[in-house]
Order: structure tokens, then sequence, then C-alpha cells
């Protein structure tokens, strides 16, 4: 298995694999695991077959399943209640048939965490704010291209890695990172002095679990995802610690009106990268009823230009 974990060896994901070796042993099937700190090194040599499993993140994922990496879909799942809905659907036997695609098998979705805007700039509220900021926008991320035209901002190209060094070295004005980032990338070197953390997430952000599904028994996918589907609230606990440790000096509160201009503009980004082959269509679906069903009294619930 190759496993990416931007730590290295002895990282929390590399670690989370040797306790999933156990797993796959009593499945019938015996790992080793060669650890990568880059995403696109790792997915090459999955590619070239120097692998059969590997874990990556939705937005690389999205090459090998284009339903499961639409998860990370801007704006489309506001709150971790919104996600587990979502993974509780994808990891049911009916959902079976969208976790393959070609050679290949999503085996599980584990949550990263949600995705917030690092800025250097406390007074940047809504997007009219972001006008002319430079902003990182990584590889197989279109929507962030996207964001960056519309608004009219400056993109940085960036790796997961150096994404968050560039906002500290002050390469750039914005960025993007769960609060999992915070403490061992040191990201309070780039919001000080006067930066800050908006507190309303941009998307939600997961790890998949991809292998060859003829090199594994049958069953195995099936039993992998009711694995890590099991062990989401565990996962979302150590997710929200991490949030709550990140000072409260840094966080942004936004008015709902800055809200609402949010959700219009991220609704509008998944509308038109839907139409460009970017999000999977029944994925969007899907997230849409579980919006409205979390809250039905949503704009959305009854626009004509429903998702």
């Amino acid at each position: 298995m190759c496993v990416f974990d931007f730590v290295g060896i002895g990282g929390p994901v590399h670690e989370e694999m040797k306790a999933y070796q156990i797993d796959a042993v009593r499945w019938g099937v015996d790992l080793s695991l060669k650890v990568y700190t880059d995403d696109r090194v790792a997915s090459e040599e999955f590619k070239n077959g120097v692998c059969d499993m590997l874990n990556l993140p939705d937005i690389r994922a999205r090459e090998y399943n284009d339903f499961t990496g639409s998860v990370s879909a801007v704006g489309a799942l506001p709150t971790y209640k919104h996600l587990g809905m979502v993974i509780k659907t994808l990891s049911h036997p009916s959902a079976a048939e969208f976790m393959r695609s070609g050679d290949y098998e999503v085996i599980g979705i584990a949550p990263i965490g949600a995705v917030f805007m690092f800025v250097n700039n406390r007074q940047i509220h809504a997007p009219r704010d972001l006008a002319a900021k430079r902003i990182t926008v990584l590889e197989n991320a279109p929507a962030t291209v996207y964001i960056a035209k519309q608004i009219g901002m400056t993109p940085v190209s960036s790796s997961i890695r150096n994404a968050l060094q560039k906002f500290n070295n002050r390469v750039v004005d914005v960025t993007g990172a769960p609060a999992l980032a915070y403490e061992p990338m040191e990201m309070y070197k780039g919001l000080e002095p006067d930066g800050g953390i908006i507190n309303w997430p941009t998307l939600q952000v997961t790890m998949q679990l991809l292998v060859r599904w003829k090199k594994v028994p049958e069953g195995f996918g099936q039993q992998s995802r009711d694995l890590m589907a099991s062990k989401y609230h565990q996962e979302i606990r150590e997710i929200r610690q991490s949030e709550e440790g990140i000072p409260e000096k840094y966080w942004i509160n936004i008015s709902d009106e800055a809200k609402d201009e949010w959700n219009d503009f991220f609704r509008q980004a998944r509308i038109t990268l839907r139409g460009e082959g970017v999000y999977h269509p029944k994925a969007l679906k899907l997230f849409a009823r579980v919006r409205c069903k979390i809250d039905p009294h949503l704009a959305e619930c009854t626009a004509k230009d429903q998702e």
C-alpha cells in the first residue's frame, strides 16, 4: 500500500494505516506499507502498479472516482452533521455501485476536517473583500481556480505542503486549511500580526482509501467502508479538539449577510463546475437532499435551478 502522510513515517495517517493492516489481515489481505510525503508522487506510484492500495485527499482522488471526489464540492456540506450523513450513505451497501470506477474502488472515506480560509487581514469577510488578493491554488483543485477568477484574485500554484508555507512566508494573502494543520504547520506565523481565520467553512476535505478491486477478495471493500464509517464520530471529536485548540483571537466571526454571500457564491460555483464536468451531478443532488433534510427552509430547496 502507498500511504500518503505529509508528516512522513510515524505521522497520523501512517499510524492509522498500521492499525488498518490488522483488520485487512482478518479480511484476507496482507498489506505492506510504503510512506510518501507528496500526494502527487504517491498517486503516480499507484498508477504505475507499485502498489495496489492508496489513500489520497479527495481533490486528488477525484481522478479515480468523480462521485466520491465531489464530496469536497465548495459549500456543499456546511457542517459535520451534513458530512456524516453523506459518508453514512456512501458507505451503505446500496451505494456500492458508485464506489467502483473502472479498475478502482473507494473502500473508505474519513474526515480530515472543514477547510477554513486563513487570511492576513481581519477585514476580509465576504467574497468581494478578496479582490486582488493572492491565493494558493492546488493542482487538481479547479474550484479554487474558478473562485479566484470570479472574484478577481491572483492564483499562486502550490502543493498541499508548500501552500501553507507560502502563507506563512507572506507569498500569498489567503490559503485554505483544516484546523488539524494549524499546529504542525505553525500557521500562527502567517496569521500575525493582523490575520485571522474566517469562521465559515469553504468545504469539507476527506481522505479516501482506494484499491484495485480485482486484487482483493470479494466483500473486502464493503468491510473496509463499514469499518471506516464506524470511526466517524471519534474522528470528528479529534477534529473539533483541533479547532477548539486554535486561540480564539484568530477566529473571524462574520455576519449572516456575509454567510449568505458565501453560500450564494459557492452554489453558483457548484452549478458551473458541474456543467464543466468537475463535480458529479448525482453527487451534488445527494448533497442538496442532505442540506434540505437538515434545513427544509433553505431557499435552494424550492429554487428552480436546483442542483
